[in-house]
């Protein structure tokens, strides 16, 4: 049985002033999937990801025509943004750390909204670093800095920070792009365990990547998705001629 839409995006445009950066994106995203986003650079999926937790909102001139529902609740209604970026984690492309603790990192959030018993934040940081696959290899160096860490293990530290939130839904702008392959490979291992709960939704360049991890792709060319399906179909029957060319390196 297909899992149930969680994303629902409607008629989604969007402008940076005079750029139309996004044209008229119409998807239906499944919850506890993997849906991975492919393109050329410039193509929309990072703008595009950044719709699902409303971080265009801070880009000045940034004008947003369309729907996007999560959990059938309009994200761009009156809404409380704090709340849908607890709902909607994200990972970026290079590691963020902050310039604290690793304890410090995961418990930063929490502490914002309130946790505040060492007990809770202890539980917190060290199931948020479990579930990141990171527990047993940072254990003793709870309270070193966190930027002492491999970039690997910045990497885990930062999905760990995201799902210290409570998030459903994890964003991941290329989290392995500035890895080396093993690093990546722990990645891509560890998105799998994570969507037996999370859904994630990720941009990537590498087309392998999305081909061995994801479960539903999307393709992105000018602002437009042009391509969308089970993994799997899309990349042995693609249908736009634009992503045939695509995924046989004619562009």
């Amino acid at each position: 049985m297909a899992n149930r839409t969680i994303i629902k995006v409607e008629g989604l445009n969007l402008f940076y002033e005079e750029l139309q950066a996004l044209s008229n994106v119409n998807l239906d995203i499944a919850e506890k999937e993997i849906t991975a986003f492919i393109g050329p650079s410039g193509c929309g999926k990072t703008t595009f990801l950044k719709c699902i937790n409303r971080m265009n909102d801070l880009v000045p001139g940034c004008v947003i025509e369309g729907k996007i529902s999560i959990n059938d609740v309009d994200i761009y209604g009156n809404i409380n943004v704090d709340m849908l970026r607890r709902t909607v984690g994200m990972v970026f492309q290079k590691p963020n750390v902050f310039p604290m603790s690793v304890y410090d990192n995961i418990a930063f959030a929490p502490r914002g909204h309130g946790t505040r018993k060492k007990a809770d934040l202890d539980a917190l940081v060290i199931d948020s670093l479990t579930r990141a696959g990171l527990f047993q290899e940072v254990k003793d160096r709870l309270h070193k800095p966190a930027d002492e860490l491999s970039r690997g293990q910045q990497q885990r530290l930062c999905i760990a920070r995201a799902l210290a939130i409570g998030p459903e839904i994890i964003l991941m702008d290329e989290p392995t792009s500035a890895l080396d392959p093993i690093s990546a490979e722990i990645i891509e291992g560890l998105c799998r365990e994570l969507k037996e709960n999370y859904t994630v939704l990720l941009v990537t360049h590498n087309m392998q990547q999305a081909a061995r991890v994801s479960d539903k792709t999307a393709f992105f060319l000018l602002g437009q998705c042009l391509e969308f399906g089970e993994t799997s179909q899309v990349f042995s029957h693609p249908q736009n001629e634009e992503f045939q060319k695509y995924i046989s390196g004619k562009f």
